[in-house]
């Protein structure tokens, strides 16, 4: 591979990578507003400017510029190196590159962060933006000066709502037009665009439209610094308060990449941050799977339930024991979650062994809207893994034939979604027990439900779209009495007089790496339970 030098530090890099994303794969940041990775380099901020030191037997390409002189009391005439912008220039093999070691470039970035600040209004203590600015961040690593400029700021429209979802703040604008080229390049909607110029530039949404469609929460991920703001997160919580998981995605079968972002002190979930990921999302989440982090509190089975009434868990279990007692173990049909993790339908799937039924269904969300750009329309985050393991496993529409049928008189099932709201044929089975985080069909027909945890509140391994095995972080506590799932099935198994294989986390991943299907990719940690 071929490699340049950046500061004397070798960094290899792709034909065809510029400066900054080639040092960005090394781990080595240049300061930057405009560029982003997964957008165009317009190379208008001009933070990221390098000095590319001229080949042998070439000479440097120089510039006459004017410098005040302190001593002297006068301007005079200087020259000195043309700088660069990193995001736009290719890196070549056996370059040379200056960025912190070269005074041209630091009195550069110094001189671009000042301007950026003239007309800034430096509301940091309120702006959302606070803890995770780059207007903050670079303002201590490459000006620490205080504000030259005495005369009032150009003051420009404040909370703008750009639609149901974005506010816009011109006057913390830095006009990277990330947010733009987002809208145009990525959700293929160009309704963002600028106006007037110098200082008096603002972002604009075009006459008669509204920001809107299933990516506007990323024109706020991408901004830099606090102009674009969510209506969701807005003036809730201090970033710094904060602790982040590493999780996935549940809204559909693409697994986006995510972080999670929760207070500790309450156990409040408070949003959904995309994570770089090139071979599943990029660097993108939609809308939808943004405001999912909702879920861990909307549409919960926090409590135990027999017959649709609250009770303890283990008034539950006991109920299970009482209404499985009749049948035998080997005619239970089990049912598996395309909406619960690996781990919690091993759990039911080793329980079936252990019974000896071949009855094996499987269940999950019904399909709905898709595009070509992240939204699946498998609208369940482990649909491949529950193929995986159970290849053979019944539809849950030949699930519903058989209740009627008769075929099917006791039922363990995972998760409450189903593919259908019409589950009436459960109704009259003899046992339903439902383990499940969320309420949906499957809970309303049950006759016992026990609460199980939900994504974020357990660590688990997901199967997406493209075969791809990922892990989810433990983030929040529990919901009320919830408990991971696998765990659940554990107590389920005693009470059916069947002795489990499993009693904690690394029993159950023991299991996976025995089974056809992979435990999650080693570049993943996983989190203790």
């Amino acid at each position: 591979m071929p490699t340049f030098k950046l500061d004397g530090k070798s960094i290899p890099f792709e034909p065809g990578e510029s400066i900054i994303r080639a040092a960005e794969k090394a781990g080595v940041e240049i300061p930057h507003y405009c560029y982003h990775p997964g957008l165009s380099a317009p190379a208008n901020c001009r933070m990221c400017l390098v000095e590319i030191l001229p080949a042998a037997n070439q000479r440097a390409m120089m510039l006459d510029i004017v410098e005040w002189d302190e001593k002297l009391g006068d301007y005079r005439t200087i020259k000195k190196p043309k700088l660069q912008p990193a995001c736009q220039f290719p890196a070549t093999d056996g370059q040379e590159v200056l960025a912190e070691q070269s005074p041209h470039v630091i009195a550069a970035r110094a001189g671009v962060q000042e301007f950026l600040l003239l007309n800034h209004p430096v509301d940091c203590p309120i702006c959302d933006q606070a803890g995770e600015c780059k207007l903050q961040d670079y303002w201590l690593e490459h000006q620490q000066t205080p504000k030259r400029m005495h005369d009032e700021p150009v003051h420009k429209p404040k909370a703008v709502s750009f639609g149901d979802t974005i506010v816009y703040d011109a006057e913390r604008c830095v006009m990277c037009t990330r947010c733009i080229r987002f809208m145009e390049e990525v959700a293929k909607d160009p309704v963002l665009d600028m106006r007037e110029r110098g200082n008096l530039k603002e972002v604009i949404v075009a006459p008669g439209r509204k920001l809107e469609g299933h990516y506007t929460f990323m024109t706020e991920h991408v901004c830099p610094v606090g102009a674009l703001t969510t209506k969701d997160f807005r003036f809730k919580a201090r970033v710094w308060f904060l602790k982040s998981a590493k999780t996935v995605c549940q809204g559909c079968a693409t697994g986006c990449n995510a972080t999670f972002d929760y207070d500790p002190r309450t156990n409040k979930a408070l949003r959904y941050r995309p994570r770089d990921n090139e071979r599943v999302n990029k660097f993108w989440m939609c809308d939808e799977g943004m405001l999912s982090y909702r879920d861990v509190v909307e549409g919960r089975v926090p409590e135990a339930q027999v017959s649709g009434k609250t009770v303890k868990i283990e008034r539950a279990l006991e109920e299970i024991k009482k209404r499985f007692a009749s049948v035998q173990k080997g005619s239970i049909a089990f049912v598996l979650s395309a909406k619960h993790s690996l781990e919690d339908n091993l759990a039911l799937f080793e329980l079936a062994e252990l019974c000896g039924s071949r009855a094996i269904y499987t269940s999950g969300a019904p399909a709905g809207y898709s595009d070509d750009i992240l939204i699946h329309a498998d609208k369940n985050s482990n649909t491949a893994g529950i193929q995986n393991l159970a290849p053979d496993a019944k539809s849950f529409d030949a699930l519903l034939a058989d209740a009627r049928a008769g075929k099917v008189t006791h039922v363990i099932a995972l998760g409450g979604a189903a593919p259908t709201d019409d589950v009436s044929a459960l109704e009259g089975l003899q046992g339903l027990c439902v383990v499940a985080a969320h309420v949906g069909p499957l809970t309303r027909a049950a006759s016992v439900v026990l609460p199980a945890s939900a994504w974020i509140e357990a660590s688990g391994t997901f199967v997406n779209a493209k075969g791809m095995r990922q892990l989810a972080e433990k983030g929040t506590e529990p919901l009320g009495s919830a408990e991971p799932g696998w765990k659940l099935v554990a107590k389920v198994a005693v009470h059916l007089g069947v002795e489990p294989s499993w009693t904690t986390l690394k029993d159950v991943r023991a299991m996976l790496v025995a089974t056809s299907v992979p435990p999650p990719e080693p570049s993943q940690t996983a989190s203790a339970e």
